[in-house]
């Protein structure tokens, strides 16, 4: 048993880390001062297909992977 915790405990420290850089690499979705008073101009249609594709998109996608499994992982470590 304590093989097993020690490897599902050094794949869980790899995807915190994971998760860590892929929050980090994320863009801010805030605008600040100016989207406060200019109001923000993003329309749909084809830029939010286009949106789809970008590199902010996929970390997201990933960040939602990622913390699943280390929810996933907690909740293992905790059953062994």
């Amino acid at each position: 048993m304590t093989a097993l915790k020690l490897i599902v405990t050094i794949i869980q420290l790899l995807c915190g880390i994971f998760l860590i850089a892929i929050v980090l690499l994320q863009s801010g979705k805030s605008a600040g001062l100016s989207g406060a008073i200019g109001g923000n101009s993003a329309g749909g249609g084809f830029s939010a297909k286009a949106q789809s594709k970008t590199l902010d998109a996929k970390l997201a996608k990933y960040t939602k992977w990622v913390a699943l499994a280390f929810v996933l992982l907690t909740f293992v470590l905790d059953l062994i």
